[in-house]
């Protein structure tokens, strides 16, 4: 996205722009991918950006928080932030930590269990989690 764009986009999900946020905006929609908290703060020293550890990971929660981004968490050590904010599912490459998107289409459920009372579907994400094969 470039930088009108993401001020568009920041507007329309109420987020307040920010150097910081912008900062951070112009690596994560750069182009739809999945980037990890670590992934950003190392691309943003690259940048020369001073912007702390801490606002990184607050500034990430806020786009999730917001809808701006999907938060991806893949086990309980790591989390992307993804860019694509459509419907859709992911394979998690366990051994080199790449999070790849599979499109919604290309996985099919016969029913989904039966919701707890006063409940409602909001989204179904599928996470598969694939291994090399050893030989």
């Amino acid at each position: 996205m470039e930088r009108a764009e993401i001020l568009v986009a920041f507007d329309d999900h109420g987020i307040l722009p920010t150097p910081q946020r912008l900062e951070i905006a112009d690596i994560l929609l750069e182009k739809p991918q999945h980037l990890s908290a670590e992934q950003i703060i190392d691309e943003l020293r690259v940048r020369g950006s001073g912007v702390s550890k801490a606002t990184v990971y607050n500034t990430l929660n806020l786009f999730a928080q917001r809808g701006l981004v999907n938060e991806c968490i893949v086990d309980p050590e790591r989390r992307f932030y993804d860019s694509n904010t459509c419907a859709h599912h992911h394979f998690y490459d366990v051994d080199t930590g790449q999070l790849t998107d599979i499109p919604e289409e290309l996985v099919k459920f016969a029913e989904l269990p039966e919701l707890p009372a006063h409940g409602r579907v909001d989204s179904v994400q599928v996470l598969i989690k694939v291994r090399r094969e050893s030989r």
